[in-house]
């Protein structure tokens, strides 16, 4: 498959890195990859490390990521059987953008929340 000419500076819908970048940095991938980062884990182990993800997003969200090759969907016979999630060798590859990201918005926050507090009584200002 040919890949079609992309930008960073100009995201056409036809992209496929913008259907890639969107798979990966949405609400609930970067947050599933942080939580396997140590090891594989069961469903029910990755839910409790992600509070307020439901059982659908996280399905959605550990079907996306195996079948973009960052997650591998293991089966282990036992009885019952039992599934477990771990990142990939290629998966492996984000968890050094998204450390990055993840301290910038830790370093940033106080940044963030003054420009927040400035807009919202710029906003009220105006009522």
């Amino acid at each position: 498959m040919e890949m079609k000419e992309c930008s960073i500076k100009e995201f056409r819908a036809d992209c496929p890195c913008r259907g890639l970048f969107d798979q990966i940095a949405d609400k609930w991938s970067m947050m599933i990859l942080a939580v396997l980062a140590d090891g594989p884990l069961r469903f029910n182990a990755i839910k409790r490390g992600l509070e307020g993800i439901t059982q659908k997003a996280l399905t959605q969200t550990l079907r996306k990521l195996e079948r973009n090759g960052i997650v591998a969907r293991n089966v282990i016979a036992t009885s019952p059987v039992a599934v477990e999630y771990e990142i990939t060798p290629l998966g492996r590859t984000l968890i050094g953008p998204f450390k990055a990201l993840y301290l910038w918005t830790k370093e940033k926050m106080p940044e963030v929340e003054a420009a927040r507090a400035a807009f919202d009584e710029r906003m009220n200002e105006g009522v």
